[in-house]
């Protein structure tokens, strides 16, 4: 086994979700073999799309996974599917490089020019020293809220290094739904998207939920495209399938199923708030599970 990236482009081309599945050709199939049962991180090209004029990516990795099969495209010849499971956003994308200091050694020639050639590979395996650094800066909001909330509780101690692999801690329910809940409220700028309320308790702390589209339960992965912004209320009623989000964003409601005084807490547009981000906007397929397997209506 052994440690990858995988490039992606924020449109892709072939039937891409990030979340469960990448696509590649032949060329790179030896490389996602030994990433199987491993982790891989992201990787968003400066392309935004397959028009090659297009520009706008970020240039940066944006988030981890795990690859747990691969299996051959039956639409298109010599063309494969990466199956990935465990997907987490990064809190933060981070850049190829910073200041002159590379994260992957390979893009780096000796004269400390980039080396388009190894740049421009898809599939690229990479040391776990140099993952663990990338997923080390990715999630550095939520390490440091976590640090912070360890040290007030006094069982951090600032002076002790983290040992472990960082991966070890990502795959962890508690890390992943600190990490979920951070990434979708600052999607959704702390604001309740059914409602609007943006309310700050009185630590400064937003008192609105990340909730998820597709439940963990279901398979549902941590995902900000499988998340929505939800005050408490409004949370308990979308996870029992009273309230519901269709493929045009507006708000579905169960007949029969909802007081006039909680329907009154709605948008008044029929339509939920979203992301600035439109990459970050609810997935259709995540919609469409909640619609069929959960909303009432």
């Amino acid at each position: 086994m052994a440690k990858a990236v995988f490039t992606t482009k924020v449109a892709p081309g072939y039937k891409d979700l990030p979340e469960a599945r990448y696509h590649f050709p032949r060329t790179y199939l030896n490389q996602v073999r030994r990433a199987i049962g491993d982790h891989i991180v992201y990787y968003e090209p400066r392309r935004s799309s397959v028009d090659l004029s297009s520009l706008g990516g970020r240039q940066s990795y944006f988030g981890v996974a795990r690859v747990t099969a691969v299996v051959e495209d039956s639409e298109v010849a010599d063309h494969y599917y990466a199956l990935i499971d465990d997907y987490l956003d990064f809190d933060k994308p981070v850049p190829f490089a910073e200041g002159g200091d590379y994260y992957e050694s390979a893009l780096k020639k000796p004269d400390g020019s980039t080396n388009k050639g190894a740049f421009g590979r898809a599939v690229r395996i990479i040391p776990d020293n140099e993952f663990d650094r990338i997923l080390k800066s990715g999630f550095a909001p939520v390490l440091g809220e976590v640090s912070q909330l360890d040290s007030d509780s006094g069982l951090f101690e600032p002076t002790v290094p983290f040992e472990r692999p960082i991966v070890e801690m990502t795959i962890s329910r508690p890390f992943r739904e600190r990490s979920f809940m951070h990434n979708v409220r600052a999607a959704y700028a702390n604001r309740c998207s059914m409602t609007g309320l943006r309310l700050i308790n009185g630590g400064g702390r937003p008192e609105v939920q990340a909730a998820h589209i597709q439940p963990v339960a279901s398979k549902g992965p941590d995902s900000i495209r499988n998340g929505i912004a939800l005050s408490g209320t409004v949370h308990w009623m979308f996870d029992r399938g009273l309230i519901s989000v269709g493929d045009d964003y507006k708000i579905l409601i169960a007949k029969n199923h909802v007081p006039e005084d909680a329907f009154r807490l709605l948008n008044r547009s029929g339509s939920i708030y979203l992301p600035k981000d439109q990459t970050l906007y609810p997935n259709a397929q995540y919609l469409k599970f909640h619609r069929d397997v959960i909303f009432k209506g």
